[in-house]
């Protein structure tokens, strides 16, 4: 695939690099960088780099007609407002005839005016109250709210789940991949003495990690922007790893390496880094211990104001972890969440959502969708995150294309604001038809105010038009 080319099929990228606009398909504004194993959606365009491309999925497999089909699958699943509009059109169908049996009564007895002045009244009155407006009310914000979160990435697979979306008094988070980025990163580094910086410290280090396999290693490596050239490396076995780097000899070690040495750490930070569950590595130059660095799960960047933004709405915000209590209390303190859940199995995640629910709130759980699978189905609204290119995620009723915890926040917020347009709309058709009927009817006679059944029906159409164009501000805030 070539510079600037649509990618024909979903795939995956077997030679070269690029950056993929995915835009298009899931909302993401910025290029995607893709190397070798990198997953590609049939659709997007190719940026910068020519690349090869295996073909995995095609025709109804692919990750386009999934999503069409899980619109198509929203748009049909019924809406419990939509059955509201339905009957409140039967009973204004029944109203209508009602209404127009009455003017013709009272016109043509009661009044004693001629047939055709009273069966004008009558076809105005029915023509009034034909109840196109009732009736689009509903469907014109679902099809709006429907194609708004396709776009955005909010796919919508149980209609009446979305709906139920509005009332969410708590969210689940599962922490990794969810509220982590879920691969190992720095998150700290401490200086023990003045003649070390911390970048000073943080390229040593990356420098002799380069050489290293190390999961550890490798979290060191990419969150260093540069490393200098290395010479004699070698690893220590089971405590790290040593080199020589500008002349200087580098040892990254670990706490067990500096017990064996009796080399002792009463730092404070450190100590403080340790009880967050943090794994901390300490840097050595030339026999002198000059820093340590701590690593972590990565926590997203807008995690913190995702979190933020749902206890806005006056939701509360908890994580699921199999991880320790240090660890999920240091994430929870981190971007501020009212409760966490550590060291849970993924076989106990569902009791856990049973008992928040037994607090008598409606809880929405977010996870990944594969071992979260039992605590998605028990949740109120389930909703997978970060489900990509492998959209069908049988249990979740709610699948947000990106691992974007804001997603999450915008999901809740779009089903608001599409109940709001709802109510709104079916307030509107409600209220036009208490206020044209009478006048239809002919209430306003004696003041010379008499409605033809054309202004009848051009006020019909125009409560329609109205009803439409409010559909259309339908807006997804992120």
């Amino acid at each position: 695939v070539k510079p600037g080319e649509k990618i024909p099929a979903d795939g995956e990228v077997v030679d070269g690099e690029t950056s993929v606009n995915e835009a298009m398909l899931t909302g993401e504004s910025k290029p995607v960088s893709k190397k070798a194993g990198a997953k590609v959606i049939g659709g997007s365009i190719n940026g910068e780099g020519s690349i090869t491309v295996e073909v995995k999925k095609t025709g109804k497999d692919s990750f386009l007609s999934q999503v069409i089909e899980l619109v198509k699958e929203a748009q049909e699943s019924k809406s419990k407002t939509q059955d509201l509009a339905n009957r409140a059109a039967l009973w204004l169908t029944i109203i209508a005839l009602t209404v127009g049996s009455i003017t013709l009564f009272i016109w043509l007895v009661v009044m004693n005016k001629d047939f055709a002045f009273a069966l004008e009244r009558t076809v105005t009155v029915m023509v009034i109250t034909c109840p196109h407006a009732l009736g689009l009310a509903v469907p014109l914000v679902v099809a709006v709210s429907t194609a708004i979160s396709a776009k955005n990435g909010l796919l919508i697979r149980n209609r009446a789940a979305f709906e139920k979306a509005r009332n969410i008094q708590a969210i689940i988070f599962d922490k990794t991949g969810t509220l982590t980025q879920g691969k190992f990163g720095v998150t700290d580094i401490v200086t023990f003495t003045s003649d070390c910086k911390e970048e000073e410290i943080m390229k040593y280090a990356a420098s002799v990690e380069t050489h290293s396999e190390h999961p550890i290693a490798k979290g060191i490596v990419s969150s260093s922007k540069e490393t200098f050239s290395v010479e004699g490396f070698r690893a220590i076995p089971g405590k790290g790893a040593q080199a020589n780097v500008n002349s200087k000899n580098v040892k990254v070690v670990s706490p067990g390496y500096l017990r064996e040495q009796n080399i002792p750490v009463t730092d404070e930070r450190v100590e403080k880094l340790f009880s967050q569950g943090k794994t901390v590595v300490f840097v050595m130059i030339d026999g002198k211990l000059c820093g340590a660095i701590a690593l972590a799960d990565i926590i997203r960047p807008e995690s913190k104001k995702a979190i933020s933004m749902l206890k806005q709405m006056g939701i509360k915000c908890m994580m699921l972890t199999g991880d320790n209590k240090q660890v999920a209390k240091w994430v929870s303190e981190e971007i501020g969440l009212d409760e966490y859940f550590a060291e849970v199995l993924p076989q106990e995640k569902v009791t856990k959502v049973k008992e928040v629910q037994s607090r008598g709130l409606v809880v929405a759980m977010t996870g990944d969708g594969v071992n979260d699978a039992p605590a998605l189905a028990q949740a109120d609204v389930g909703i997978a995150i970060g489900a990509g290119t492998d959209v069908a995620v049988e249990t979740a009723d709610i699948i947000l294309v990106r691992s974007n915890p804001l997603d999450a926040m915008a999901i809740i917020g779009l089903a608001r604001a599409t109940y709001r347009k709802m109510v709104q709309n079916l307030a509107w058709a409600t209220g036009y038809n208490a206020f044209a009927i009478p006048l239809a009817a002919g209430v306003l006679y004696k003041s010379g105010i008499l409605l033809s059944p054309a202004m009848g029906a051009v006020l019909m159409s125009l409560s329609t038009v109205i009803v439409a164009i409010n559909a259309r501000f339908l807006r997804v805030v992120k």
